[in-house]
């Protein structure tokens, strides 16, 4: 039986005006398009939604949106992180986590704790959650690397804890979760470029950056690699290859919005520290639209 979980899911961007308030309009269109277009379930509150720069009452704000705009159409997961367990259990009770439904939760930063503390860190927040909770393991950006033996020792000991979301980009590490893993935990790829060997290697689904702006060709892709279509899939990755790049070419999301604003989604804008792409990406993107 397919997991809510597996597929594709969207780590949806928050579009801005450009004053830089919120654009909620935007964003009920951004809801409304990967919904139509075929996603398993959205992500609010993500790395790729500048969450570092929202106020927790826009968090709560837009949180409160996407359910709204979701209306159960598909399940929704929320970004509750931070290097700080204490605050992340804050969160938790802050957050109207009602027709939510699990948290995404990234390892804690900035402290570089060791393994016992990563674990630890997890125990703290399973205890207090009411949802189940998706670990989110991306080194590059928190200088901790939540290690193979870790991330099966959470799948044992913490029930709470259903899954990973994966964007080491250390393939080898992730081949051995997924090989030693128990049955029922998610090994979702945070990686779009990555995303199709990870699931020829045996993952569940990807949470996909790229899936703004082409949600049904990512999400297709998904699907054909897992019924093991791998021949039309592979066509598919090649396609979204080139884009995949641009997107990330100088950070994200500044890339995926550049793609949206010339789809005439939403605007392009972003908040400082981010800012949009150069010129000289935006005239690639362009080429890749054309």
């Amino acid at each position: 039986m397919k997991h809510v979980f597996s597929g594709t899911g969207v780590a949806l961007v928050t579009p801005f005006n450009p004053d830089s308030s919120i654009d909620y309009e935007g964003l009920e269109v951004m809801v409304n398009n990967v919904i139509d277009n075929n996603i398993d379930y959205i992500v609010a509150l993500g790395t790729t939604a500048e969450t570092p720069t929202l106020s927790f009452a826009e968090r709560k704000q837009i949180l409160k949106k996407i359910v709204r705009f979701t209306n159960k159409r598909v399940p929704v997961v929320v970004g509750i992180g931070c290097n700080n367990p204490i605050e992340v259990i804050e969160q938790i009770h802050f957050f109207d986590l009602k027709n939510v439904d699990a948290v995404l939760s990234v390892t804690p930063y900035y402290n570089r704790p060791q393994q016992e503390g990563i674990i630890a860190h997890y125990k703290a927040i399973a205890q207090e959650s009411p949802l189940p909770i998706i670990i989110y393991n991306v080194g590059s950006r928190t200088a901790v690397n939540i290690e193979a033996e870790t991330t099966l020792r959470i799948a044992k000991e913490i029930p709470k804890v259903i899954g990973i979301k994966e964007a080491s980009g250390n393939l080898n590490q992730i081949m051995n979760v997924i090989n030693r893993k128990p049955k029922d935990f998610l090994v979702i790829s945070g990686d779009d470029a990555l995303t199709l060997p990870l699931l020829a290697c045996g993952a569940d689904g990807v949470i996909s950056v790229v899936a703004n702006a082409y949600p049904d060709k990512f999400s297709e892709m998904v699907r054909l690699a897992l019924d093991g279509n791998f021949e039309k899939a592979r066509k598919i990755h090649y396609q979204l290859l080139p884009i995949i790049h641009a997107c990330f070419k100088e950070g994200s999301p500044a890339g995926v919005k550049t793609f949206l604003a010339l789809q005439e989604k939403i605007k392009a804008n972003v908040r400082l520290p981010l800012t949009e792409v150069s010129l000289s990406l935006s005239k690639e993107i362009k080429k890749l639209l054309s």
